[in-house]
């Protein structure tokens, strides 16, 4: 039998408790009853073989008839209702690249499909866009200076916005594109760090947006200026404002800067004229790109490039760039894609008129349903007429003639009402235990004055006419079923690596090429039955009401599959009365979590443990109603602190070669990535624990115990923290690291190499 470990283990009393001896022992004592010329009892007769082999198969019936199986549990589960959750869909962006010659607004549509590359090998994986794409050439509004890179002003700004020579004469759209009406504009006027532009776009039609662009913006200027700069490694940085804060990384890498810090270095050598043509800057801008004017009289969508403290081996601007003119024009645009494929107008068949009616989807799992998707159940009825239904969770509160159905999402059942038959005695008890008494015996009540007062036989002759209910509206006979779209897909294998994402599976006008430049995330499969059991006590303990700490963190991983650790901090310094603080741990995937392949690096907190929007409407929509009424909610990352580890390690003789050394080092490395981790960290591998400081002596006793490694030297901690700038690491060694309440041990090595933030391993004798 499957044993439950996660129960706990009570004495529980024997039903029978007669061993093999005994059931033997008692066979042989009844011989001489029922069968008394048998006197032979010894254990080489044939009789007594039969019946050693009967008592044997009795002790295991015995002890099955002792034990409750795996089966009664999941019998159990049914009846509180639970089920499975569906795998969930991986999320991607993609981001469409355009030709050079298009002659207006380039239209996605709706529901377009992208997937891996031609591979027979392996399953299709396939990405669906969530909305229609509108893209044109977005046009410059304003262009801005300031000294400094502060929240904007109308006091500190230089417009340099070309104004038409007749102020009644509107200046067109191709004016605003491309602004050559300037002569001679000092970037940076101080040429000192803060300096910055403002780039203010819009759209160019009211159905086209700017936000998720790639724009390509021209600078003209002079070639071989002097600015003291290294052209290849300018103190420049790219940023958009995304509503909340100024977002960076919207300049992907420095090959897009061809203007190299607006010196056009390459484009002088190369034998262009850069005053002509110009040089290009391409920037992605954020999916979440608000029209605003940021307190200014300004208003658009906009961007800026600040100077930026030059590093130590960085050269400075010693005079500030000069450019003449400058253009924009949109090659792409990004929008987001769900791992799924959209089934539309699926018939299931035709009802019979009967209640509790089943019907099974063609494609299973079925992804969460979204009215806005028009993901709905639709009934043509003979007559001709339609019919629109609702889906619900479960028919507990639903009447005899509500259009309500239920969908399976991991199995594709659709269920309609069923007929419950209930004996009349016990709805009358039911009745009377809730004090609820039925319309048509009212006067009985009222005549004998005591409620409490069990109703007259008539009352009782009237229930038992009625002992059936139906829940949920019964679909009427030949009444056509229709699934009007649904989605399928989800789970881990959505998880597809950056650059796979390359192939549209129907072509678009003036798209050329598509690509994910970032990994899918958040997939995830579907529930086990083990992990549904382990949720069950937690389910009845709170009943979906949070109250205490405990209930928000139960209350707030069942929110969403996506959520692997949920914290509710509880120090008093850091709440607010009428404010509960959750930190999150967004979840990654069990099985994809190899730290020699996929994170042999470890993982960024920035790419892996980041907190998006979408995950958190999700959750902040499941407390809603399940969170006491005032209550206010704030979702936050902890607070990641990271670590470098450098560790001296003595290998065993034999294992001291070049070949052995590289496996080691690799062993050492996926241990330490695994071991400070926020999902597979700390000696419980369930994640590091919130607060518990790093020590030494815990990177010794997980390097110690590997294959090879005879005993360890120095071991070195440093710290590395995250402000508003960014990432930075101390360069004092340390023998403890504490977290704080808030934090959580991580590591990773960086890949852009801005921050020294891998491991070192060195092999001494």
């Amino acid at each position: 039998m499957e044993e439950l470990d996660f129960l706990p283990d009570l004495p529980k009393p024997n039903l029978d408790d007669r061993k093999f001896e005994d059931l033997l022992n008692e066979c042989i004592l009844r011989i001489p009853r029922y069968c008394p010329e048998w006197t032979n009892h010894n254990p080489s007769d044939p009789g007594i073989t039969l019946i050693e082999l009967f008592s044997w198969l009795t002790e295991q019936m015995l002890m099955r008839f002792n034990q409750v199986p795996l089966r009664n549990y999941v019998s159990f589960l049914e009846l509180l209702g639970i089920r499975l959750d569906p795998p969930i869909p991986a999320q991607a962006i993609l981001t469409f690249y355009f030709t050079k010659v298009r002659p207006g607004a380039v239209i996605i549509p709706n529901q377009t499909e992208v997937s891996i590359s031609n591979d027979q090998t392996q399953e299709p994986i396939v990405f669906t866009t969530a909305r229609e794409l509108h893209v044109g050439n977005p046009i410059i509004k304003h262009f801005l200076t300031a000294k400094l890179n502060v929240k904007p002003s109308q006091t500190h700004l230089r417009n340099y916005t070309p104004i038409p020579r007749n102020p009644d004469d509107p200046i067109t759209q191709e004016q605003w594109r491309y602004l050559g009406e300037f002569k001679d504009v000092v970037l940076f006027e101080e040429s000192r760090p803060g300096n910055c532009l403002y780039i203010v776009l819009d759209d160019s039609e009211p159905d086209c947006t700017v936000a998720g662009n790639v724009i390509s913006i021209n600078f003209r200027g002079e070639a071989a200026r002097a600015t003291g700069i290294n052209p290849d490694n300018p103190p420049l940085l790219w940023e958009a404002w995304n509503g909340k804060e100024w977002q960076s990384g919207i300049l992907s890498n420095k090959e897009d800067d061809r203007t190299q810090g607006f010196s056009f270095d390459d484009a002088g050598q190369q034998g262009t004229n850069p005053i002509r043509q110009g040089a290009e800057v391409e920037l992605h801008l954020p999916l979440e790109l608000p029209k605003t004017n940021l307190g200014t009289n300004y208003r658009g969508y906009w961007v800026r490039c600040t100077y930026t403290p030059p590093n130590e081996n960085q050269p400075g601007y010693n005079s500030s760039p000069i450019i003449l003119g400058l253009s924009v024009k949109s090659i792409g645009s990004a929008v987001k894609a769900t791992e799924c494929v959209q089934i539309q107008r699926e018939m299931l068949g035709v009802s019979n008129g009967k209640a509790g009616q089943n019907f099974q989807l063609r494609e299973t799992p079925v992804i969460q349903r979204q009215l806005e998707l028009d993901e709905y159940i639709e009934l043509v009825l003979p007559s001709g007429e339609t019919e629109k239904w609702e889906e619900v969770e479960n028919f507990a509160n639903s009447a005899g003639e509500d259009p309500h159905y239920t969908i399976d999402s991991r199995t594709g059942i659709v269920q309609f009402g069923p007929l419950i038959r209930e004996p009349a005695a016990l709805q009358q008890k039911t009745r009377q235990r809730l004090q609820v008494q039925p319309k048509t015996a009212k006067w009985e009540y009222r005549r004998t004055g005591d409620r409490r007062l069990a109703p007259s036989s008539k009352a009782a002759d009237l229930d038992k006419t009625l002992p059936e209910r139906q829940y949920g509206k019964v679909p009427p006979p030949g009444a056509e079923v229709y699934m009007v779209a649904y989605r399928t897909g989800g789970g881990s294998k959505g998880n597809v690596k950056a650059g796979t994402l390359t192939r549209l599976k129907t072509s678009i006008p003036y798209v050329k090429t598509v690509i994910n430049h970032e990994a899918a995330r958040g997939g995830v499969d579907a529930e086990s039955l083990t992990d549904a059991a382990l949720r069950v006590p937690e389910i009845l303990r709170s009943r979906e009401t949070a109250v205490t700490p405990k209930d928000f963190e139960v209350i707030t991983r069942a929110a969403s599959k996506k959520v692997a650790r949920a914290h509710c901090v509880t120090n008093a310094d850091s709440n607010v009365p009428g404010t509960v603080r959750l930190l999150i741990v967004p979840a990654i995937e069990a099985n994809s979590i190899d730290f020699r392949g996929k994170f042999v690096k470890g993982m960024d907190p920035n790419e892996v443990f980041a907190l998006d929007d979408e995950l958190q409407k999700d959750i902040q929509a499941y407390l809603r109603e399940r969170k006491p009424l005032g209550v206010q909610v704030k979702l936050e990352e902890p607070d990641y602190v990271g670590v470098k580890v450098e560790i001296e390690v003595i290998l065993e003789p034999r294992y001291n070669n070049v070949e052995d050394k590289v496996e080691i080092r690799q062993l050492i490395l996926a241990t330490l990535y695994r071991f400070l981790n926020p999902i597979t960290g700390g000696l419980e591998r369930e994640g590091w624990p919130l607060g518990r400081p790093l020590y030494s002596s815990d990177i010794v006793s997980q390097c110690r115990n590997i294959s090879g490694v005879r005993n360890l030297g120095t071991v070195t901690l440093f710290e590395s923290r995250k402000d508003s700038q960014g990432w930075f690491l101390q360069n004092r060694p340390l023998s403890t690291i504490h977290p704080g309440d808030r934090g959580i041990i991580c590591s990773w090595d960086d890949k852009d190499q801005t921050l020294p933030s891998g491991h070192r391993i060195s092999f001494i004798d």
